[in-house]
């Protein structure tokens, strides 16, 4: 699940991405998922808990105001796993093409940057699930739309989509879901640039924006002339979560899951992602390689 945005319009007043990160959310040491740790696992750096990640854009990472330091939900994520484990977090920034093959060959020890969890991914990885992979609905903030949360209330609408997107083949899938119930077709109007999709939307030439959820949190926060009026799993119609991401058989996926969960009972997990404005992402519980996105 890569970013496509391209931002280039710093929102410092609504996100902190400044270097120095003063606000970032700390977790205690957990000894549970410490003693989870697998007696012969060896860390990439001894007292390290060396975490590849892709700055693809706000608010999940993305490059500081220095240009150098990379901020956002999933660092902060990877630092409150690193705290719960007792070790100093070391980033390491990758091209999102770039993780699967730098995992297998040891140079990190896990991968936190938004990737999905498939069936084909989970012949090579073990995952740790920590956030939901989600779309969003968006429209301008003074629509009449009220909520989009399934087929019938998309009838009707025009939807600008980007042409072979998983967004475009589950609308697909709606509108002929609407059209056998007698109800209006989903319009869909295809923009590939992201940029122009925003246009769209805001001159009224479509009624609604879908793209992956926190993008669109972000340009909301920047913008503040669009809202959010819904949500879709990015895997419908089944559930498509996001995870920590680890060598397969390496063992750590279990501590990962167990301390994903206890930062979730003491509140940690929550301030994490209220501070990225992304708590409609929140998992109610981490799980070890759940069934994943079926092979296409």
């Amino acid at each position: 699940m890569a970013s496509a945005i391209n931002f280039t319009a710093a929102a410092t007043d609504i996100f902190d991405l400044s270097p120095d990160q003063s606000g970032r959310v700390r977790a205690e040491k957990d000894p549970a998922a410490i003693a989870a740790i697998p007696p012969g696992f060896k860390f990439v750096t001894s007292g390290k808990f060396t975490v590849a990640v892709s700055p693809g854009g706000p608010p999940l990472a993305t490059y500081a105001t220095d240009a150098k330091t990379v901020v956002g939900a999933d660092p902060d994520y990877a630092l409150a796993i690193a705290d719960s484990l007792g070790l100093e977090l070391e980033l390491v920034p990758v091209a999102w093409p770039d993780w699967p093959l730098g995992l297998v060959s040891g140079k990190y020890d896990a991968v936190i940057s938004n990737v999905g969890v498939t069936e084909q991914r989970k012949e090579k990885f073990d995952f740790s699930t920590y956030r939901q992979g989600l779309h969003g609905f968006f429209v301008k903030a003074d629509s009449s739309i009220k909520e989009i949360k399934q087929p019938k209330d998309a009838a009707g609408l025009r939807i600008t989509v980007g042409a072979s997107t998983n967004q475009e083949r589950i609308l697909l899938k709606w509108s002929d879901e609407n059209v056998k119930a007698g109800l209006k077709p989903i319009e869909l109007v295809y923009h590939d640039d992201d940029a122009a999709r925003l246009v769209a939307l805001r001159s009224g030439r479509v009624d609604v924006i879908v793209q992956p959820h926190a993008q669109l949190v972000y340009i909301a926060a920047r913008d503040k002339n669009i809202k959010r009026v819904g949500t879709l799993s990015a895997g419908w119609p089944e559930r498509s979560d996001v995870a920590i991401t680890t060598r397969k058989g390496s063992g750590l996926a279990d501590a990962l899951t167990l301390a994903t969960n206890d930062l979730i009972r003491n509140g940690t997990y929550a301030k994490v992602l209220a501070r990225w404005q992304l708590s409609e992402e929140a998992l109610p519980e981490s799980r070890t390689n759940p069934p994943g996105l079926p092979k296409s």
